[in-house]
């Protein structure tokens, strides 16, 4: 799929209308591919009288079968056979189960001028060397997820020095270790280099709580950096404002909000998301987001919340074209940001209930059920 490519080598990442062409031509490969190769998303869309071809304008992409992130955690589908794939990952499996999805090797060569492209232009990428302390769980030939695989990822920013990670296998399970994370920056204080700190907010706020505790304060090297990705997971109930966070983490490490960076993305969905100088997430022209009505699924126009579809054409291992997050969230329009982005940007503002992301999740599956029904080959 040529197409793809074109799009993931794009050199203005928040052109959203100059890339519409381009992507809806993507989205049309990307859905033919899935119907051709995988008969459960061909039934699906069947069931739902879709076909490449009615993707035209931009709200053609509305049309496209939506899949719930959870329909991914209780059946795995895939597009092509195993052996073909680059690798497969699972989500981190926070709430009992995970997702299971395949990587192509054109998903990768895709996927790599994107994250070069907003590497730079949002300031990760440095020549000089760095020590990583890693928020997050060391990699184990047992360990599939793709938050792992994330920020293994994140500390080729720079040429890493050395990496301490805060989750440890020990005895088959992961164990924190947030003591040895806060002895390690105070001794990396001393370091002529800088220090990047990479992982999940949660345990950023935890790590900082524990080092005011132990009475640590540290001033790391000049150009160190927080780098969050992966949200709260399940310390959702103990969030923190933004605000709240990165003061503390000025008045423990020394680090400015301004060399505080954000990352937003999924394992069904593993677009770059960068937040901007004002903490926004916005959308580049590697994916679209939707905003939806949680009882109708309609698309909702700016400004409205509902439930978060995300829409990128980037895999081909599996049909993840257009996938509904258990995320509430709302879009805004660029202009109201103020750091010149153009695309609109997403702000999250939690999770919805169990209860309504199993009912969006059964629907999915009935309709499966209702193709097989009918006859439709698998």
């Amino acid at each position: 799929m040529l197409s793809r490519q074109r799009l993931f080598w794009r050199w203005q990442p928040y052109d959203l209308p100059g890339s519409d062409a381009a992507f809806l031509r993507a989205c049309r490969d990307n859905a033919a591919y899935h119907i051709a190769h995988c008969p459960d998303y061909a039934a699906i869309c069947r069931h739902l009288d879709f076909a490449p071809e009615q993707l035209q304008t931009a709200d053609d992409l509305a049309r496209i079968p939506v899949i719930p992130t959870l329909f991914f955690k209780r059946r795995a589908l895939f597009s092509m056979p195993q052996w073909r794939m680059a690798m497969k990952v699972t989500s981190s499996g926070t709430s009992g189960r995970f997702s299971r999805i395949g990587f192509d090797w054109g998903c990768i060569l895709a996927e790599a001028p994107m994250v070069v492209n907003l590497g730079f232009r949002h300031h990760l990428v440095s020549p000089k060397p760095a020590h990583c302390v890693i928020l997050g769980y060391r990699p184990h030939k047992s360990n599939h997820t793709g938050v792992t695989r994330t920020m293994f990822g994140l500390t080729h920013f720079s040429p890493p020095l050395s990496r301490t990670y805060a989750l440890n296998l020990v005895d088959g399970s992961y164990v924190p270790d947030l003591d040895t994370v806060a002895k390690t920056l105070k001794k990396l204080e001393s370091s002529p280099f800088p220090t990047r700190v990479i992982g999940f907010p949660s345990y950023l706020w935890f790590g900082l709580g524990r080092m005011e505790e132990l009475g640590l304060k540290v001033r790391l090297s000049k150009g160190s950096r927080i780098i969050l990705a992966g949200g709260w997971k399940q310390h959702y109930a103990q969030e923190v404002d933004k605000r709240i966070l990165y003061a503390l983490t000025e008045k423990v490490l020394g680090i400015p909000e301004e060399n505080i960076n954000e990352l937003f993305g999924a394992v069904e969905h593993p677009i770059f998301y960068n937040a901007c100088e004002k903490h926004h997430f916005h959308v580049p022209v590697y994916g679209r987001i939707l905003i939806r009505d949680p009882d109708t699924l309609e698309p909702l126009p700016t400004g409205r919340v509902g439930l978060v579809n995300l829409i990128s054409p980037l895999m081909a291992a599996t049909p993840t074209l257009s996938v509904m997050t258990d995320d509430l969230g709302y879009l805004t329009p660029g202009e109201a940001c103020g750091c010149g982005r153009k695309s609109p940007y997403l702000t999250i503002l939690g999770r919805v209930g169990m209860t309504d992301i199993q009912t969006c999740a059964a629907g999915a599956a009935e309709l499966l059920g209702q193709a097989e029904g009918k006859g439709e080959a698998f």
